[in-house]
């Protein structure tokens, strides 16, 4: 099954969408067969090491990414693909596939990788009024062009309907997950400890995502400085890239709690730095106010690290109930929960909820079975057209 993917950019600091092209990539083996093309900049580092076919047709001067090489390019490559799909919204590349494979054989399907969840129209009332015209003429059209519209779970589906009172689509809620680690576990943890020499021999609790405001970050430091005292072997690691340069705030924050040496910040870690992260971590810790999924959430318990989550991560009611992490409001009164309780939780139940989160993992979050379920999805879009 040979499948292009389209997206905006490779860049492994875009977050999650850029991590899931890369792994369902791996899965040649399973006839997983694919290409991405994309509007990075072909002289884009993040390009260089990729194992699989990519066309960068960039740079583009904008955040919307209009690029009229694109359109073009579907045109003079659709015959060599099975089917394609869109990652994400509010971008050209949604609009591009729909006017170069409308009409056509080829069936594509839009992830919407979270980004119709209603938690944007309420945080960003000025923004989402903005979309409202995009919407109106793009967007929607987009989504109903789709063979389908991929969702990461049944409350993503649902939640999408709530964004704009206009929502006509096909959609499919797919398995979504991770690639678990390969290689020596104490190999990767001294990886991590290179890039982060403060929590040698030290116990600490990971946060590993962007830096950002939706991440609920201000929630995780204000909570540790509370419960700092009640542990004072504990610290923290809050690892990720820092776009809205706000780690300094947060710095500024830790150092007033005098707890400035107990919360360390090694920037963005990827590869066997990050596995060995999550390995040497006693639990993974996100107070997001707005996930639709979490790749480092599966990614933690593939390491058989327990996960702390906010209510706002839609696959957290399903890990609290396995068994295999907490899940508490995404508010300070929550996130310090979270860590008390944790802190309360004795040795033997940590280790219990340890392997119930690598249980949960290889029964729920395993990306093997979104490769196989997107080629299902367009053998029988194939087999109907």
């Amino acid at each position: 099954m040979r499948i292009l993917h389209i997206m905006g950019t490779l860049d492994p600091a875009a977050g999650g969408p850029s991590q899931s092209v890369r792994v369902l990539m791996s899965y040649a083996s399973i006839g997983y067969v694919g290409e991405v093309v994309t509007l990075d900049d072909p002289e884009a580092p993040w390009l260089k090491t990729l194992a699989f076919p990519v066309h960068p047709l960039g740079p583009v001067g904008s955040t919307y990414g209009f690029n009229p090489k694109l359109v073009p390019w579907i045109k003079a490559n659709r015959h060599r693909f099975d089917g394609v799909v869109v990652n994400g919204l509010w971008q050209y590349c949604g609009l591009a596939a729909r006017r170069a494979l409308s009409g056509t054989n080829t069936p594509y399907l839009v992830f919407t990788h979270g980004m119709l969840d209603p938690y944007f129209k309420h945080a960003f009332p000025l923004k989402h009024a903005k979309k409202w015209p995009y919407w109106l003429l793009a967007e929607y059209w987009n989504l109903r062009g789709a063979y389908r519209v991929l969702f990461t779970s049944e409350a993503e589906k649902q939640l999408a309907e709530e964004s704009f009172w206009l929502h006509r689509w096909n959609p499919y809620v797919v398995p979504y997950g991770a690639k678990g680690p390969a290689g020596d576990l104490e190999a990767m943890k001294q990886i991590f400890l290179d890039q982060c020499p403060q929590v040698k021999d030290k116990r600490y609790l990971l946060f590993l995502g962007r830096i950002h405001r939706k991440k609920g970050c201000d929630l995780l430091v204000d909570a540790f400085a509370k419960v700092a005292a009640a542990d004072p072997e504990l610290h923290l690691v809050m690892a990720g890239p820092d776009p809205q340069q706000w780690s300094a705030e947060l710095q500024q924050t830790a150092f007033k709690a005098g707890i400035a040496d107990r919360i360390h910040w090694p920037g963005m870690i990827t590869g066997d730095a990050k596995w060995g992260a999550f390995y040497g971590a006693e639990a993974f810790i996100l107070p997001s106010h707005q996930e639709n999924f979490g790749i480092a959430v599966a990614e933690a318990m593939a390491c058989g690290t327990p996960v702390l989550l906010s209510d706002k991560v839609n696959i957290a009611d399903e890990i609290a109930n396995d068994g295999a992490g907490f899940m508490e409001p995404d508010t300070l009164d929550g996130t310090l929960h979270l860590l008390q309780r944790w802190i309360a939780t004795s040795p033997q139940q940590r280790e219990q909820m340890a392997q119930q989160a690598q249980r949960s993992f290889k029964e729920r979050y395993d990306m093997q079975q979104t490769a196989k379920t997107i080629i299902q999805l367009f053998e029988a879009a194939n087999h109907h057209s």
